[in-house]
């Protein structure tokens, strides 16, 4: 077989499915848009089954909320917005603004979001009139077919080509690397390897960085319900996702407090030298993320550090005195296991937690837990991450919520802090190129040098 002559046939079906696709009214694409999404989030129980069974992370239950959470939400902010044609038009500055698809969008998902990430992508791609070829994670591939199938015979149902969403069964690295080049646009939101690659591809494309989301409690904040949130969302899918809380900075004053709600709700503590060492060679072997602990349960983790895990722990949650570089639990963990430190002032809480970003995570996310307006501010404009939650839970959070303004998605863009494009919430409209008519105005007086320059 030859490779490339192989994922060209792909992109040629897409291409006159696309061609098709573009001469549809806004009522069409909606239409469209809000099948796939509806297929899936019906199908949200057994393709939620499968993916747990073939990639062998997460939870069950949360990957059902997970597969019906995004595609609700992500309909119901894609619903009644204009995608096609004139979108917009700002009399006062004479500009008319059209929206034209960029073709055939390429789509790189990880094997931790076999599912939603596919199902949002094609949600938003073809919102703006495209077609979508996906190359799934060869240990997920299954779970990929299967929600590609459900989303063609739900464009099949209502007369779309079905050729708008289609997957690569076989994947391999060489192919995943021809979809980058060959489509007109990519998103890839698995491992940073995959992220590098898609922006080698000389095609525009849309990446990830890496995720390290720090978690800073003020002295104000709701204790319990911050405890509470903090550990649904550190267990949420077994912590596989880039948006669990990882490193929680609490107020030396509420410290001892704040543990003891985390144990109430479930938290295993570890704070002896021994076992806090046990665990960090057992997670870091090789100072990276050891591959059989992501998306597993905290008693397995356990057992691979020596240590006894109650069967009702829900998370491992371990005491550091150190941060970035010189403390290796203080990077991303894809399991339930979160850190525990204490700061003296706002300021050192702050400082500590960019500390962990710059050495990995900037650009990604951070929670702030405080009712101090000061204080959300400060944290604002010091830490290097596109988006900040208040007093939120940041797994279902930060991907957007029907409780926040964030747009819904499957990538979160970094910034030039993680080496991406965007730094917000990946949503339809970068899928479109935007031509913009402009008009000249009438009656425009030129303002004088001094009226620019001033003195």
């Amino acid at each position: 077989m030859d490779p490339e002559k192989y994922v060209a046939e792909f992109i040629e079906r897409a291409r006159v499915a696309q061609a098709e696709f573009e001469t549809y009214s806004q009522e069409e694409v909606d239409r469209a848009v809000r099948a796939i999404g509806k297929a899936v989030f019906d199908a949200a129980e057994p393709l939620a089954k499968l993916a747990v069974e073939e990639t062998r992370m997460g939870r069950y239950e949360d990957k059902i909320a997970k597969n019906s959470g995004k595609t609700k939400i992500t309909w119901d902010r894609l619903k009644g917005v204009k995608s096609r044609g004139i979108i917009a038009r700002h009399e006062d500055e004479g500009i008319v603004e059209v929206a034209k698809p960029m073709g055939v969008i390429g789509c790189i998902p990880p094997t931790t979001n076999p599912t939603m990430t596919p199902a949002h992508n094609a949600m938003c791609a073809l919102k703006g009139g495209n077609a979508l070829l996906i190359s799934p994670h060869p240990r997920a591939k299954k779970t990929g077919v299967e929600t590609v199938r459900i989303m063609r015979e739900a464009l099949e149902a209502m007369g779309a080509p079905a050729d708008l969403i289609q997957i690569i069964p076989d994947p391999t690295l060489e192919i995943s690397s021809l979809v980058m080049s060959m489509c007109d646009c990519t998103i890839a939101t698995g491992g940073p390897g995959m992220v590098k690659a898609v922006y080698s591809s000389g095609k525009p494309a849309f990446g990830v960085g890496a995720g390290n989301v720090q978690t800073i409690v003020d002295t104000d904040a709701d204790l319990e319900l911050s405890a509470q949130q903090i550990v649904r969302s550190r267990t949420y899918d077994n912590g596989v996702l880039c948006t669990c809380e990882q490193c929680i900075h609490v107020q030396e004053d509420i410290y001892g407090e704040m543990v003891r709600l985390f144990q109430q709700e479930g938290a295993f503590y570890i704070s002896e030298q021994a076992d806090v060492d046990a665990l960090r060679a057992a997670l870091f072997p090789n100072g990276a993320i050891n591959k059989d602990a992501v998306g597993a349960s905290p008693q397995f983790i356990g057992s691979l550090a020596g240590l006894d895990v109650p069967e009702d722990a829900k998370l491992l949650m371990v005491k550091v005195d150190a941060y970035g570089a010189d403390e290796l639990l203080c990077k991303e963990k894809l399991c339930p296991v979160m850190c525990v430190a204490s700061y003296g002032t706002w300021e050192e809480g702050v400082a500590n937690a960019k500390t962990n970003l710059l050495h990995e995570g900037a650009g990604h996310s951070a929670i702030v837990r405080s009712h101090t307006a000061e204080h959300v501010d400060y944290a604002g404009e010091q830490l290097p991450v596109s988006r900040i939650g208040v007093n939120m839970i940041g797994s279902s959070g930060l991907g957007g919520a029907f409780d926040n303004g964030l747009n819904p998605t499957a990538t979160l863009g970094c910034g030039s802090w993680g080496n991406n494009s965007i730094s917000e919430n990946l949503w339809w409209h970068h899928l479109v190129n935007i031509a913009r008519i402009a008009v000249a105005l009438p009656d425009v007086q030129v303002p004088s040098d001094e009226e620019v320059w001033g003195e």
